[in-house]
């Protein structure tokens, strides 16, 4: 049984703001389809438009850590077995944040910035795809200090399994280092997500600073070709990525490192110790798709759910595959009262 506060994460807590649109108003602010980036002096304007200009707006719990978090917490319904950290405004919307995410009973431990509000996200829905634009705000003010502090570092201790999505090399790459070596020094298992495209390209220092300490790394398809161009691993053949991935370098040679490539509908690809297994995605009609935002992350947390209770691996992505399922067929990272997965 899954103890509290055995898996513990760090990321960006943003707040989503979401709003179906047409590709007119992606081209406004020079978005993409299925993408996500971080938002430039540009794209400032670009949520009180949203607001103002679609009468269906919604707004949720989001960034991605946290997302995670939320559903693994959910899936495991036990109180505070997962913790989480990351900065947030001292304002409205950080107040909604905190409390969807302790509702679910997440233990969150937030820094509070006093200059900048809490973090948002824009989530413009067309169809079935989703661009993402992050506003970080306060998200992006977090500082190793926080983490160091006597009652947050015992939180790091007690922990056992710990996340990190790519999204947070752009704040703190030193408490990323941080809570690395000391889950490669106390043999525990340390996880991130390549996240975006982007993070690959221009966040490669802090990404490969963090590549030997990981034990399992996440991400997509698109993800996966972006980091293999990056890294001259090849782009065409991704189970060919998967593996070289598994080969990097890796600090703590106690456990082989694990690399789990989601493709949309397409199978799971788990790899390690030179061989690729494949998973079936549960089948969706399209008509049934309401919005992929958030499946990577629901994905993860379903994943994490099992593995903090020693679960074989083909557990974790039959979890991993119910949450993803269930969040695409609702509006954001949201998922029912209680969970159904046996």
């Amino acid at each position: 049984m899954a103890r509290e506060g055995i898996l513990f994460g760090m990321g960006n807590p943003l707040l989503d703001i979401t709003a179906n649109c047409d590709e007119d108003f992606l081209k406004k602010y020079d978005l993409k389809t299925d993408n996500a980036i971080l938002a430039e002096e540009k794209h400032k304007p670009l949520y009180q438009d949203m607001i103002d200009t679609y009468q269906h707006v919604e707004y949720t719990a989001g960034g991605a850590t946290q997302n995670s978090m939320r559903v693994a917490q959910w899936l495991l319904g036990v109180p505070k077995i997962a913790t989480f950290m990351g900065c947030i405004g001292k304002d409205k919307f950080g107040e909604i944040l905190k409390q969807k995410a302790t509702e679910i009973g997440v233990a969150v431990h937030y820094q509070y910035n006093d200059a900048e509000p809490t973090g948002t996200s824009a989530v413009l829905v067309t169809g079935q795809s989703r661009s993402l634009c992050a506003n970080l705000a306060a998200a992006n003010c977090f500082t190793k200090e926080h983490l160091d502090e006597k009652l947050h570092w015992e939180l790091v201790e007690k922990a056992q399994f710990y996340y990190v999505s790519g999204f947070f090399l752009t704040v703190c790459p030193p408490a990323i280092q941080e809570v690395a070596n000391h889950a490669c020094s106390h043999n525990k298992m340390f996880m991130m997500n390549l996240s975006a495209p982007f993070l690959s390209q221009f966040f490669k220092e802090p990404l490969m600073a963090a590549m030997p300490y990981i034990d399992i790394i996440f991400g997509n398809e698109t993800e996966a070709a972006t980091f293999g161009k990056e890294q001259n691993l090849g782009e065409d053949d991704i189970k060919e990525i998967a593996l070289k991935v598994v080969a990097l370098p890796k600090e703590n040679k106690a456990r082989s490192r694990i690399v789990v490539f989601t493709q949309g509908p397409d199978p799971v690809l788990v790899a390690t110790d030179g061989k690729v297994t494949e998973y079936p995605a549960i089948p969706l009609a399209d008509k049934d798709i309401v919005d992929t935002n958030g499946a990577g992350d629901a994905f993860v947390g379903g994943f994490l759910s099992q593995l903090v209770q020693g679960k074989p691996i083909e557990d974790c992505v039959r979890c991993g595959n119910y949450a993803a399922h269930l969040v695409i067929q609702r509006s954001g990272c949201s998922f029912p009262e209680k969970p159904d997965f046996k």
